[in-house]
């Protein structure tokens, strides 16, 4: 299983990922893929995400969680690895200048 989740992403990415995946909710992809496949469309995100960001998760075998996955962009969720489990960490909320 593969799922991608886009927010601000252009247009024509989201429809190159159309493509290949099935978009369940605007900006959200999922579908079977083999590993090679999965590089090929997670290749294709990096190259026309522009400004947006992006999140893939798959199925893994690798680690006790039974998924990976990867960020691109700027996100307040920052991904860490503990003990060999990656987790999710936030960065703090933007403070904007009072004045």
């Amino acid at each position: 299983m593969l799922v991608i989740v886009l927010e601000n992403a252009p247009p024509r990415l989201r429809g190159r990922l159309a493509i290949w995946l099935l978009e369940i909710r605007a900006g959200v992809y999922v579908g079977n893929y083999s590993r090679r496949l999965r590089e090929h469309i997670w290749a294709q995100v990096e190259e026309g995400i522009e400004d947006g960001n992006a999140v893939i998760a798959w199925r893994s075998s690798t680690n006790e969680a039974g998924f990976d996955f990867l960020t691109l962009g700027e996100n307040r969720r920052m991904p860490v690895e503990m003990d060999g489990i990656r987790l999710v960490s936030f960065f703090p909320p933007a403070i904007e200048d009072e004045q």
